[in-house]
């Protein structure tokens, strides 16, 4: 059974920081892309990074210069570094992987965590 689990939110002022992990934890487990997403209150999910699997990034204008998204192969963990945070960073953000179980391929996202950003 593939478990995710996010950490790392809270409530920081404008221009603060803070560190996103996703773990992943599981038997058989291959994780490839892994990406972050965020959905602030009566929006849509929207993409802010992505790292493949071999550690190239992509990420959403909005962020771009201020997030910083990496993995830890070792420890099936990515993190998203958020720095210079605005009052508009505000969502729940979400973990998503591809992953291979066995020689079965999935996609997971994980609960989600509040991050809430003062102005």
């Amino acid at each position: 059974q593939v478990q995710m689990v996010e950490s790392g939110g809270g409530l920081v002022q404008a221009g603060g920081s803070l560190r996103l992990s996703c773990a992943v934890s599981g038997s058989s487990i291959a994780l490839d892309a892994m990406s972050w997403y965020r959905q602030a209150p009566g929006k849509r999910r929207e993409f802010v990074a992505r790292i493949s699997g071999g550690g190239n990034t992509n990420y959403a204008d909005s962020v771009k210069g201020r997030f910083t998204t990496s993995r830890d192969n070792a420890k099936n963990t990515v993190y998203l570094q958020m720095n210079s945070l605005k009052p508009e960073d505000t969502a729940v953000y979400y973990c998503n992987a591809n992953m291979k179980v066995g020689s079965t391929w999935f996609n997971y996202w994980g609960q989600g965590t509040q991050v809430t950003v003062s102005s």
